[in-house]
């Protein structure tokens, strides 16, 4: 899980937030990949806490787009999924990931067209449609966003092992909490099978470079 953030009032891309948040995205970016060694002891931490997540994952999911089309795991048949959990309004974990995710699609150059990055909402009460596809758009318009009713949400999470709970501080009003929730990347084939979860801030030389591999691996 997670650790457990501040809650925010307003989803933390929100467009008056976003000139202030690009130089710090820019900022994280770079600590990413300089920083391997750093980013490599957080994975190998991360890696100890998924190890029970991956055990009888089943990579299934019917949920909608920011639009409410309908869009199930069926949907991108002959094409890698990179699929994570989050909120828009997550302060550290979300935007990291989500940074990540970018990066990887943009130094997989034309490659990229075989794969979709995907971040499904777990807090459904406030990230509606519009709010997703901003949010997503934000760090890469190839990112879907994709939510649902919280039956279908909580559908989507337990096959994908995912833990996700509110945290509201008392006295707080009712739309402000925070979400604890699983964090990494998981990797769907083209056939829609489960490959594996990389997990949070696995350094991006690294996850680039799985890619590449899995790709290479199933041309």
């Amino acid at each position: 899980m997670s650790r457990r953030p501040a809650p925010l009032s307003v989803p933390f891309f929100a467009p008056f937030f976003a000139p202030l948040f690009a130089p710090i995205l820019a900022s994280l970016l770079a600590l990413l990949l300089a920083l391997p060694g750093a980013a490599s002891a957080q994975a190998a931490h991360s890696l100890e806490l998924l190890q029970a997540e991956q055990t009888g994952i089943n990579p299934r999911y019917l949920l909608q787009d920011p639009n409410g089309r309908s869009v199930t795991s069926e949907d991108f048949r002959g094409r890698f999924q990179l699929i994570t959990f989050g909120y828009t309004y997550c302060p550290d974990i979300c935007p990291t990931t989500l940074v990540e995710l970018a990066e990887i699609l943009k130094q997989l150059g034309d490659r990229a067209e075989r794969v979709q990055a995907i971040f499904i909402s777990v807090d459904p009460e406030r990230d509606s449609g519009s709010v997703l596809k901003g949010y997503t758009e934000f760090f890469d318009p190839r990112i879907l966003g994709l939510t649902g009713s919280p039956a279908l949400v909580k559908r989507a999470a337990d096959n994908f092992r995912i833990r996700y709970a509110k945290v509201r501080e008392p006295g707080a009003a009712a739309n402000n909490y925070a979400v604890d929730h699983s964090a990494g990347i998981i990797a769907l084939g083209p056939d829609g099978g489960f490959i594996r979860k990389f997990p949070f801030a696995m350094p991006i030389p690294e996850l680039v470079g799985h890619m590449k591999a899995l790709l290479d691996s199933r041309p």
